[in-house]
């Protein structure tokens, strides 16, 4: 299999055991350069998935807070 061939979608009724064999039995089939890439491949379509972060607008920020309103 070439490492940049495209892959077809295909819809298994399996339970997650049975899956998991199927994925490594077809892994473990590949050679070593093809493990890598698609190891690659995997590490580039999940740094696509949409994420939540919530943005901190003061994370880098240094703030110097004077209260003027102190009785002494």
């Amino acid at each position: 299999m070439s490492p940049f061939k495209k892959s077809i979608m295909e819809i298994r009724f399996q339970t997650k055991e049975e899956s998991n064999r199927q994925q490594q039995e077809e892994f473990l089939k590949l050679s070593k350069i093809e493990r890598v890439y698609s190891f690659l491949r995997l590490s580039e379509r999940i740094s696509q998935f949409p994420v939540k972060n919530k943005i901190d607008k003061n994370k880098d920020n240094f703030q110097i807070l004077i209260d003027r309103n102190d009785k002494k």
